[in-house]
């Protein structure tokens, strides 16, 4: 009979997990022997440090849209994915981490077992939905709560473990996935009230975040039907590419706070309205939303607010079922929206003036490579866009640089896109402190030979945190310059094509223009 790791394994690939990311260990034999079982119904890719598999799945699962599966060992390989976890949960990414656990008898005794922790599914569970397996019977009812977790209302992270008594005992065939539960029924009675509050505004404004995405058709169309500009949060940027009235800055801009203190109708939809978009340079001043219509499909989320009509539903049905009662109407959104976008744009200039030539050297990504994925790290380049850039495919641009912030995210991350979009090019934008958490998945990349051109932001130290302490006024500033690698050898050890450039949007353009096949190096030298 087969064991609960093999028969897990069965379950991941009846509820459509095609793709596994982990490093394996003495806990974890079962799942392997599971994966070996499965053949090529499920791909293993082995990251070099257990974050990076949980980057990894994250990267993946923004691309597909469905939940993405992580593989670590006991102990340091969970708590290794910690940090992973906590990224997926602030950015709303269904990923399911599958973890050994010591043996049953053991646990919570103190003594000094490999891999011991005092209670590991206690952790876990003070950040996302936990479960241990403890009857082989029940597994099919444990994977299904725990993909209810991560998809049922607001995506997110979830965790299951097995001790390894139970990892190979013998487990009956599951029975098939329970469907999916019923979606969050629109609010029929208030949608009328919604259309007509709308249809009743002069001013309207949009915002929209991160849950919009994979309705980017039905945000369009309603923000033409109301003549409404859209503000993007970084989460959201792509889904209104080069539309007249896209506004692809962030609300802690000043333009766009007049924008949205002169309108008098916000309409906020899928957006935390969480610091890191609304107020990132904590200084306050984030205009009146009371008055607003907000959609969320979390309940916590809409209680965390005060709106006037806070609707509990998911975005893209909502936006569907609202246009149809929206009356269309002048209300000089194309004048707004472009007065915006100009005002925006020069303010990057007063905050830095290095800020207009960083969010250049984005935007030339972008031409050179038209339809690219960009993955971000906590960089200054991705700070910059993040403030103020298009980027041209839906769900083309995330990065670390907001909610959890984590370092060290891109590289893993870029390799589960790459997988994720088969013949897709990924760009992985990262600085040279943030390189040296996670360099070791550059590997992983050329062993599964993934178009991921890695281009680099060599300014030799952390500058983003060098900047804010100068600013504090601290002297001297301390722990901020950190030795760049060689970046040339460090490319010509890991096998990848290099080449080396000041930060001049043409010579990057002409290079990323270059045909290239697997993964490449580029340094931008910021010295």
């Amino acid at each position: 009979m087969s064991t609960v790791g093999i028969r897990l394994v069965e379950g991941l690939i009846a509820r459509g997990i095609d793709t596994v990311f982990g490093i394996p260990g003495v806990h974890t034999i079962e799942l392997y022997r599971g994966l070996a079982a499965a053949g090529d119904k499920i791909r293993h890719v082995t990251p070099r440090h257990e974050q990076g598999a949980g980057f990894m799945a994250d990267g993946y699962a923004r691309i597909t849209g469905k939940p993405a599966a992580a593989f670590v060992i006991t102990g340091p390989g969970l708590t290794n994915t910690i940090t992973a976890m906590a990224q997926a949960r602030a950015d709303s990414v269904p990923m399911l981490v599958v973890s050994g656990l010591g043996r049953s008898d053991t646990l919570g005794k103190g003594l000094g077992r490999l891999h011991e922790l005092p209670d590991q599914g206690a952790m876990i569970a003070t950040l996302c939905h936990t479960e241990t397996v403890t009857d082989p019977k029940k597994l099919g009812e444990v994977l299904d709560r725990a993909f209810a977790a991560m998809t049922a209302g607001r995506p997110g992270p979830a965790h299951i473990q097995i001790s390894t008594n139970m990892m190979g005992q013998p487990c009956p065939a599951l029975p098939p996935p329970t469907a999916p539960g019923v979606a969050v029924p629109l609010p029929l009675g208030r949608m009328r009230s919604v259309a007509n509050t709308l249809n009743n505004a002069e001013k309207i404004v949009i915002l929209a975040g991160g849950g919009i995405r994979r309705a980017e058709t039905d945000l369009r169309k309603l923000a033409e039907m109301l003549d409404a500009p859209v503000v993007l949060t970084a989460n959201a940027r792509g889904a209104m590419h080069g539309h007249r009235l896209c506004v692809p800055a962030s609300p802690s801009l000043n333009a766009v706070r007049t924008l949205i203190a002169g309108a008098d109708q916000i309409l906020a939809i899928g957006t935390e309205i969480g610091p890191t978009d609304y107020d990132v340079y904590a200084k306050g001043g984030v205009p009146d939303l009371s008055g607003m219509i907000r959609i969320d499909i979390c309940a916590d989320q809409l209680a965390r607010h005060p709106a006037k009509m806070p609707i509990k539903a998911d975005a893209g049905p909502m936006m569907a079922a609202l246009l149809p009662m929206v009356l269309p109407a002048n209300r000089e959104g194309l004048r707004r929206a472009e007065a915006t976008r100009n005002a925006a744009r020069a303010e990057l200039a007063a905050i830095s003036e290095a800020l207009p030539g960083q969010l250049e050297m984005v935007e030339a990504i972008r031409n050179a490579m038209p339809g690219s994925i960009i993955v971000g790290d906590s960089t200054q380049p991705v700070y910059a866009a993040n403030l103020y850039y298009d980027h041209d495919v839906p769900g083309g641009w995330f990065n670390a640089a907001t909610g959890y912030g984590a370092l060290g995210y891109a590289p893993g991350a870029a390799v589960g896109a790459a997988l994720a979009a088969p013949g897709a090019a990924v760009v992985c934008l990262i600085g040279d402190g943030g390189l040296q958490f996670s360099p070791g998945e550059l590997k992983t990349a050329v062993d599964e030979k993934l178009p991921i051109t890695y281009v680099v932001w060599n300014n030799a130290g952390f500058r983003e945190i060098e900047e804010a302490l100068r600013q504090a006024k601290v002297d001297p500033v301390i722990g901020c310059n950190p030795t760049p690698v060689d970046m040339e050898d460090f490319a010509a050890a890991y096998g990848i094509p290099f080449a080396q450039i000041p930060p001049d949007p043409a010579e990057l353009i002409d290079i990323l223009e270059t045909p290239f096949d697997g993964p490449r190096f580029l340094e931008i030298q910021v010295l």
